[in-house]
C-alpha cells in the first residue's frame, strides 16, 4: 500500500468530453493511492467520454456537476488535458471562476498537456513559469506567462507538465505540492495578475 501522504485532503478534478483518458486516470489513481479523496467535476452530471488522443476510449463517471461544486470544499485542483476537454472547460464561466478561486485562496493546482488553456482563461498565468503541450506556448506567453519546454514545472503551488510521457514526474510533483497545501505566494501572484 502506498504511503497515505494526502490522507484527509480533498482534490477536485475538472474534465469534460474528449479528456485525454490517461491524463485523468493515472494522476487520479496516484492521488487516491496517496490517500486523497478525489471528485470528478464536469459541466453536467452523468458521464464524460475519455479519449486516447483522437480515438474514443472509456466513459468516465462524473461525481458532481460544476453548479454543485464549491472550491472552498477542496484542498487542491487537478486539470487533465486532451484537446477538446480544456476547450470546453474554458468556455464555461462557472469552471473558470472555480479555477480562479483556487488561485485566489493560494491552493495548489496541477495541470497537464492542454489543461493550462483553462488557466489562461482564468487569468492566472501572468508572471508564472509554466509548461504545456507545445501548441499552447503562444497562448501562455500572450497571457503573460513564461512558457518553458520541461517535463514538469513547479511555480508556487502550480504544477504543469507537457504530455502523457511526463505523468510519472507530474504525479510526483503534484503529490508533493498538494501535501504542502496553501502557498501564500500563489495568492499574491494571482492578485497581481487579476
Amino acid at each position: 500500500m502506498a504511503e497515505q501522504k494526502l490522507k484527509g485532503k480533498k482534490v477536485a478534478i475538472i474534465a469534460a468530453d474528449m479528456v485525454e483518458q490517461v491524463e485523468l486516470v493515472k494522476p487520479r489513481k496516484a492521488l487516491d493511492d496517496a490517500g486523497a479523496e478525489t471528485t470528478l467535476i464536469s459541466l453536467k452530471p452523468g458521464e464524460i467520454q475519455g479519449f486516447n488522443h483522437f480515438d474514443p476510449a472509456d466513459k468516465l463517471k462524473v461525481d458532481r456537476a460544476i453548479e454543485e461544486a464549491d472550491a472552498d470544499d477542496y484542498d487542491a485542483l487537478m486539470i487533465p488535458g486532451g484537446v477538446g476537454n480544456p476547450d470546453q472547460l474554458r468556455g464555461d464561466e462557472n469552471i473558470v471562476s472555480f479555477v480562479r478561486d483556487f488561485f485566489e485562496a493560494g491552493k495548489p493546482v496541477a495541470a497537464i498537456c492542454h489543461g493550462p488553456w483553462v488557466l489562461v482563461e482564468a487569468g492566472v498565468v501572468r508572471d508564472r513559469k509554466v509548461t504545456s503541450w507545445p501548441t499552447l506556448q503562444t497562448d501562455i506567453r500572450n497571457a503573460g506567462g513564461n512558457w518553458v519546454d520541461e517535463q514538469v514545472v513547479v511555480d508556487q503551488g502550480l504544477v504543469t507538465s507537457r504530455k502523457p510521457d511526463d505523468i510519472p514526474a507530474f504525479n510526483k510533483k503534484m503529490i508533493e505540492e498538494f501535501c504542502e497545501g496553501k502557498h501564500a505566494e500563489q495568492r499574491s501572484k494571482t492578485r497581481a495578475a487579476t
